[in-house]
């Protein structure tokens, strides 16, 4: 009874929510499952107002960290990490980031090494399109903020240019 049959397929209304519930925990934009024939895919939409609102919310897990932290060291330690990415250049969009230009290529950059202005130093991956994220100015990279292949999303820090 709890299932909704729409053109064959089941549904399990309780399953889909576990999926959005497990968007929100893992601050992802979206899910897929699939199981045989069936499908499931859940997608949280961002609208233009989405970075405003979002800044406060991505605040509100760290400060739930904090509290939750038993020893007050570690809550001191908490703090100068955010500070860290304060100069760091942040991603403009959600997507899958790619440090190579193709798979088994060398990376655009590394760690210490020194980058121009508009050169290449990732890929974002975005509805199948390859964003190239540049470095906005010269300099040396001081640290890469992201793993290849991993989902971000939107002012998520990649990396840090000295």
């Amino acid at each position: 009874m709890g299932d909704h049959n729409d053109h064959g397929i089941n549904i399990d209304p309780a399953f889909v929510r576990a999926l959005a519930e497990l968007l929100d925990d893992t601050q992802l934009s979206e899910i897929e499952v699939e199981d045989g024939d069936r499908k499931v895919r859940v997608v949280r939409t961002l609208t233009a107002a989405a970075p405003v609102a979002m800044a406060p919310l991505a605040a509100a897990p760290v400060a739930a960290s904090v509290a939750a932290a038993p020893a007050p060291a570690a809550a001191v330690a908490a703090a100068p990490a955010a500070d860290s990415f304060a100069d760091a250049v942040k991603s403009p969009m959600v997507g899958t980031v790619y440090l190579a230009p193709e798979p088994g290529a060398p990376n655009f950059a590394s760690t210490g090494s020194a980058v121009k202005e508009g050169e290449t130093i990732l890929i974002i991956e975005a509805m199948k399109v390859m964003n190239p994220i540049t470095a906005p100015r010269s300099g040396t990279l001081k640290a890469v903020h992201v793993e290849n292949s991993q989902p971000v999303e939107y002012d998520q820090p990649l990396f840090t240019i000295d």
